[in-house]
C-alpha cells in the first residue's frame, strides 16, 4: 500500500497534441457502454520537495491559448492543457485546497482485461512549476499485482482521502502537508455489490456533517427476469432494488460499516455514476437512462425512437425519493415519467404509477451516457457559470441508426439554485473522441470533473489516461 515513485522525463507531446495511440477491444458494450484503453502508464519526475501545487499562471488575451488546447475545443477565452496523459482508466477526480490532485482508475472486464500498469491504482498529481502540466506523479494503494482492479469513486474530507476499491470505500490518512498517503487504508464501508451492468461506487461526502452518498447502480438494464432480452417482462416487484438502483448513506467519520439495504437513501435510479453537492447544499446525481427499447420491444417502437429515447438526467436527490426505475423512464419529447413496456408500458402514452414517482431536473439526449459532475464554486469562470454544474458525458454506443453522441463535457446554467430550464444545456469542451465518435475509436472518453482552488476545471478521461485543465483568461 505503501506510494511508489518513479522518475522518468515528462513527454514533451502533453502540452501539444492529443494522444496518438488508440487500441480496441470492446468487450460486453451492452453492460456497461464500451470501456477501452490500452496505453501504458507513465511516471513522472519524482520532486518529493516540491511547492505545493496552488498558485498563480500567467495572464494571455482572451481567446489565444498556446498549443492545441490538448485536441479539445472549448468557447472563446478559455485555454486547456494536458495536465497529465497515460494514466490509465481514469474515472473520478478531486482536487485538494493546496491544488493537489487525486484520481482514481479502474481496470478489468470493462475494459477487455488488458494488462494494466504497476503500482497502485490511485495517482497523486502535483504541478510544483505552476504550468499547468503535473510534474510530479505518485501511485499508490490497491494494485493489479494484489489482485485490485481499482474504481471509480474518491473524495477528500477532513484532511483524509477516501476512495472506492473494488466491494469497499477506503480512508487514507494525509498528513499535514503531505502529497501521498504512506500508510495503509482503513475500511470505512465493505460488501457493495460488484455484480451486474453497474458494478461502480461514485460517492460524495458532505463535508458539513460527514455525511457519505454511494451510488449502488443496478445489475440489470430494466430488471428483466432474464436481462436484455426481446419482450421479456419486468419482475414485479423488482426485488433487486433492496440492495441496487439508489443511493446508500453511510458515515465517513466512521469506520468497519457493512453494506445493508438499511441505509438506503433513495431508490429508483439505474446508475447515478456522477455525485455531488449543490446550491444549498443540495445533493444531486447524474443517471442514466435505461437501454434497448427499441430492440427489445420493436411492436412499440421504432428504431429512431430506440436512438431518441429515454433522455439522461440530472437529478435532486432527496431522502426517501423514487425516481421511477425500473418501472418507468423519462420521455425527453413529451418531458414526463411514463410507463416502462416491462411494466405494461404502450410505447409511451400510459403513465400509470410513475404520477407518483420524482421527475429530474434536468434531462440530455439519450444514450450520453452521463458520468461526473461537479457545480462551479470558483470565480475565476465568466459569471455565466458561477453556480452551474459541469457534467462528463462519457458517450454513447447505441444511438443508431443515427451517429453517436455525447463525448462532451456539457454545463448546465442554474439560476436562484435551480437550472435555468429542464432542457437547457451548452456544450462546453468537445472534441474529446477525435475524428470518431465510437467508443471503441474514440480517442478519449470524458468521465470526471472537479474544480481547482484557484477556479480551475479538470476534466478526466478513462480511455486513454489523459487530464486536462481547463482555465479561462490565464495560460
Amino acid at each position: 500500500m505503501n506510494a511508489r515513485w518513479t522518475r522518468v522525463e515528462r513527454p514533451a507531446h502533453w502540452r501539444t497534441r492529443p494522444a496518438l495511440a488508440l487500441c480496441a477491444t470492446i468487450v460486453t458494450i451492452i453492460t456497461l457502454g464500451a470501456l477501452a484503453g490500452c496505453k501504458g502508464e507513465h511516471a513522472v519526475s519524482d520532486t518529493t520537495n516540491a511547492a505545493t501545487a496552488a498558485g498563480t499562471t500567467a495572464s494571455v488575451p482572451e481567446g489565444s491559448c498556446p498549443g492545441d488546447n490538448g485536441g479539445i475545443t472549448l468557447p472563446p477565452g478559455f485555454c486547456a492543457t494536458v495536465f497529465a496523459d497515460s494514466l490509465g482508466h481514469v474515472r473520478h477526480i478531486t482536487v485538494a485546497p493546496n491544488g493537489d490532485v487525486y484520481v482514481n482508475t479502474w481496470s478489468g472486464k470493462y475494459y477487455g482485461d488488458k494488462p494494466v500498469h504497476a503500482g497502485g491504482f490511485l495517482v497523486a498529481l502535483r504541478d510544483s512549476t505552476h504550468d499547468g502540466v503535473a510534474d510530479v506523479i505518485t501511485r499508490f494503494g490497491d494494485s493489479a499485482s494484489a489482485g485490485g482492479h481499482g474504481g471509480t469513486g474518491i473524495g477528500l474530507y477532513k484532511g483524509a482521502l477516501y476512495a472506492e476499491e473494488g466491494p469497499t470505500i477506503v480512508k487514507y490518512a494525509l498528513d499535514s502537508g503531505a502529497f501521498a498517503p504512506k500508510g495503509k487504508p482503513t475500511v470505512v464501508v465493505t460488501g457493495l455489490p460488484l455484480t451486474g451492468d453497474h458494478p461502480m461506487h461514485p460517492f460524495a461526502i458532505d463535508s458539513a456533517t460527514g455525511m457519505m452518498y454511494i451510488d449502488l447502480g443496478t445489475a440489470t438494464n430494466s430488471c428483466q427476469s432474464k436481462n436484455r432480452t426481446l419482450e421479456v417482462p419486468g419482475i414485479k416487484p423488482c426485488t433487486e432494488l433492496e440492495t441496487r438502483g439508489g443511493i446508500w448513506q453511510y458515515d465517513a467519520n466512521k469506520t468497519g460499516q457493512q453494506f445493508s439495504s438499511k441505509q438506503r437513501y433513495a431508490t429508483g435510479i439505474r446508475n447515478a455514476d456522477g455525485i455531488t453537492f449543490g446550491p444549498g447544499n443540495q445533493l444531486y446525481a447524474t443517471q442514466h437512462g435505461r437501454d434497448q427499447l427499441a430492440e427489445n420491444w420493436p411492436k412499440l417502437y421504432t428504431p429512431e425512437q430506440g436512438q431518441n429515447l429515454p433522455a439522461e438526467e440530472l437529478l435532486k436527490v432527496d431522502r426517501g425519493a423514487d425516481y421511477g426505475w425500473p418501472e418507468c423512464y423519462f420521455d425527453n419529447t413529451q418531458q414526463k415519467l411514463v410507463l416502462a413496456p416491462e411494466y405494461g408500458g404502450d410505447g409511451g402514452k400510459a403513465i400509470g404509477e410513475c404520477a407518483n414517482k420524482a421527475e429530474p431536473v434536468a434531462f440530455f439526449p439519450a444514450h450520453w451516457a452521463p458520468l461526473g459532475v461537479t457545480f462551479y464554486t470558483g470565480t475565476q469562470f465568466p459569471q455565466h457559470y458561477q453556480g452551474g454544474a459541469f457534467i462528463a458525458f462519457h458517450g454513447s454506443w447505441n444511438r443508431a441508426p443515427g451517429p453517436q453522441g455525447g463525448y462532451n463535457v456539457v454545463f448546465v446554467p442554474f439560476e436562484n439554485g435551480k437550472p435555468a430550464g429542464m432542457d437547457k444545456y451548452e456544450v462546453f469542451a468537445d472534441g474529446f473522441a477525435g475524428a470518431l465518435k465510437q467508443p471503441d475509436r474514440a480517442a478519449h472518453r470524458p468521465a470526471g470533473v472537479a474544480v481547482g482552488p484557484d477556479g480551475s476545471l479538470y476534466v478526466t478521461d478513462d480511455q486513454n489516461g489523459r487530464v486536462w485543465r481547463i482555465t479561462y483568461g490565464k495560460k
